[in-house]
């Protein structure tokens, strides 16, 4: 197998290009009054950043020799809903940052409310192309039960809301944990699980990938609080230390930076364990190292 730099860089210049084939579509079908909201989708939509979770879709779909075209256009909609919660998380009554991938925040250029407004199209749009994949019915109502399980209040927006209320308070590890199992490794299941559910597994796999999918989606933030204080800005695309400015409890700040990157590892290795049961699961592992030493 290809190196897994080159493997994403080439999956994600695939995701970048469907993502400017949508918002042309979109501009083809609609009221040119609309322009500006689809100016705003847009400037979010194309500001880059990793598209790992559409990636995960399409590789773990190809892993069990799925349906690849449903396994984009479900990544595509998985990408929404990550770029819609950018936005919100953006917004000053959230966490008030200025910059998201090297350019200002979308609220910085179209307002506070054209941001709202900005990612709720994010997020309907995401569940109409959910609605319209190339799978049987059962199929789709499963991924959709699944996304809005995963991007609603059972997930990424529940721990968004312990989030907000644990702001400014002393918390405990395993608080932290579960603030993150739901706002962050919520999306990499749906990302994990949706691409199996373009194809067909059994129980056994279903619950090895879900095991998976959670250690690496706790792998991604605590990597990403250890960024918040060792990476730079160049390389993020956004400012350094802002969690420690806005006293937010991360990994580093309970751990410490040595025992984060220690629980970096020991959730790494557990990942690894998660996938013994596959023949074939190279890219899954890959991906593992590929974000504990990531350096944005």
């Amino acid at each position: 197998m290809q190196a897994i730099d080159q493997v994403i860089k080439t999956e994600k210049k695939k995701v970048d290009q469907k993502i400017i084939d949508k918002i042309d579509r979109l501009r083809q079908k609609s009221d040119f009054t609309l322009n500006s909201i689809l100016d705003s989708m847009e400037y979010s939509l194309s500001a880059g950043g990793k598209r790992i979770r559409p990636i995960i879709t399409v590789k773990v779909a190809e892993m069990f020799k799925g349906n690849l075209k449903a396994a984009y256009d479900l990544g595509l909609a998985l990408e929404f809903i990550h770029s819609y919660s950018l936005i919100h998380d953006d917004l000053p009554a959230m966490d008030d940052d200025n910059y998201r991938r090297g350019q200002l925040s979308n609220h910085k250029v179209f307002g506070e409310g054209m941001a709202v407004l900005t990612g709720d199209a994010l997020l309907t749009f995401a569940f109409r192309q959910l609605a319209s994949l190339n799978l049987e019915p059962t199929k789709i109502v499963k991924i959709i039960k699944l996304v809005a399980d995963k991007a609603g209040f059972l997930g990424m927006v529940g721990g968004q809301s312990l989030d907000i209320r644990y702001e400014d308070q002393k918390i405990d590890l395993d608080t932290l944990m579960k603030i993150h199992q739901f706002k962050t490794g919520a999306l990499f299941k749906a990302a994990v699980l949706g691409g199996a559910y373009c194809a067909s597994i059994d129980q056994e796999q279903e619950e090895a990938l879900d095991n998976y999918a959670e250690k690496l989606g706790l792998l991604f933030q605590i990597t990403d609080d250890i960024l918040d204080k060792t990476g730079n800005y160049d390389k993020m695309g956004k400012p350094i230390g802002s969690d420690e400015e806005l006293n937010k409890s991360t990994y580093v700040s309970i751990l410490g930076l040595a025992k984060a990157r220690e629980k970096a590892v020991k959730t790494a290795d557990k990942a690894r364990k998660a996938l013994k049961i596959f023949k074939e699961a190279e890219f899954l592992t890959s991906l593992i190292n590929y974000i504990l030493n990531r350096d944005s």
